[in-house]
């Protein structure tokens, strides 16, 4: 496919808002600021400095239009789109997503590595801890895999923990899922997660990011990119967090964006559960099963016909006494002594039986319960 078939603009105009997006200072409003004022990316450039500083520009923005590195980026930028399989939308492409157009600060450029189409079709936001327990990454798994199968897109960050778990399950029911980063596509982060983002490319799903291809991981980009998630998602379910957690940024912008809101509940004594109770007082939505997602999206009809969406709960109550509490929250063989009242020699025991049925697994010394 020619590089310019799709694109709404001259090689000449490309090039210049590649250059204007390496910038420094430059963000989405600036960047549509300076090509609302001057016509093109092209004029933009070639304004002098005065007429820059009337629109509040950055000097370090202005003075960074000849450097060497703003040029070569540009010109890497646009050796990366002459292969296959690497695309740019930008916010005046016919094929930009409807949703991400709606909200308040769109990135005017968008870089993707995979199946552009997918960016348009319904999608729901999966998000959580970095450092999920074994119970909120075994759920994520089984709501992802159920969610990707009844046709939706499993949107996330590509994080560890519950994004990575999320993604990795949706590619196994051969569903599609889509990867937004805080980081630019040739620099994936964290590095762990290369494997990955290749499979996800490789099997019909996509990585994108509005960062420039060679952007490196700043912390002040991770939150950015939320808006990204939830922007082009239909809702936004939250599967474990801290009251800390970067999950709950990304469901406060969904919720501003005036999308809808999920939450996994979970034991009270377990800190990894609070961000979610804390989004459920605020108004998020309890959810216990699938099917309360699929039913708030239901006017999207992702479900084909004649083949119902399989159904992902979380734990049914255990009627094992050390599995009951293993479901509400991970915990040491001492502390399941103590709470149950029986012997430790007992406890241990107990725990190995559960462990050889697969029902439970230790890790760093700690207990959890398997979602079955």
């Amino acid at each position: 496919m020619p590089l310019f078939e799709n694109t709404p603009v001259a090689p000449a105009e490309l090039e210049a808002r590649l250059r204007l997006h390496r910038l420094p200072e430059i963000g989405p409003a600036r960047f549509i600021r300076l090509i609302e004022a001057f016509g093109s990316a092209s004029a933009a450039f070639s304004a002098p400095a005065s007429a820059w500083r009337s629109l509040r520009i950055p000097a370090a923005a202005s003075e960074a239009r000849r450097s060497p590195e703003v040029r070569d980026g540009a010109s890497a930028a646009l050796a990366w789109l002459e292969r296959s399989g690497q695309h740019l939308l930008m916010w005046d492409d016919p094929g930009y997503p409807a949703l991400l157009a709606e909200i308040a600060d769109p990135p005017p450029l968008l870089f993707i590595a995979g199946n552009p189409e997918l960016l348009d079709r319904p999608q729901l936001a999966m998000v959580g801890s970095r450092r999920a327990s074994r119970p909120a990454l075994d759920t994520a798994c089984a709501f992802s895999r159920s969610l990707a199968a009844s046709g939706l897109v499993i949107t996330s960050g590509l994080a560890l923990g519950i994004d990575g778990a999320a993604h990795q399950a949706a590619l196994d029911v051969g569903g599609a899922t889509i990867g937004v980063l805080g980081t630019g596509l040739e620099n994936i982060y964290p590095q762990k997660h290369c494997t990955l983002a290749a499979h996800m490319r490789e099997q019909g799903s996509a990585v994108v990011s509005e960062f420039p291809l060679d952007a490196g991981p700043q912390a002040a980009n991770f939150p950015r990119r939320n808006r990204i998630i939830s922007g082009l998602s239909l809702a936004v379910l939250v599967v474990e967090a801290s009251v800390r957690s970067g999950s709950l940024i990304t469901a406060r912008l969904a919720a501003e964006q005036g999308r809808e809101v999920y939450a996994i509940p979970g034991s009270i004594h377990h800190p990894g559960a609070r961000g979610c109770h804390q989004l459920i007082r605020d108004g998020a939505i309890l959810v216990e099963s699938v099917q309360h997602i699929l039913e708030g999206l239901r006017h999207w009809q992702v479900t084909s016909p004649g083949h119902p969406a399989p159904e992902a709960a979380l734990p049914a109550p255990a009627d094992h006494p050390l599995l009951a509490l293993l479901h509400a929250a991970p915990q040491t063989s001492e502390a399941l002594a103590r709470t149950s009242g029986w012997p430790l020699p007992r406890v241990l025991g107990e725990l190995t039986e559960l462990e050889l049925d697969g029902r439970i697994n230790c890790e760093a010394g700690r207990w959890f319960a398997c979602v079955r």
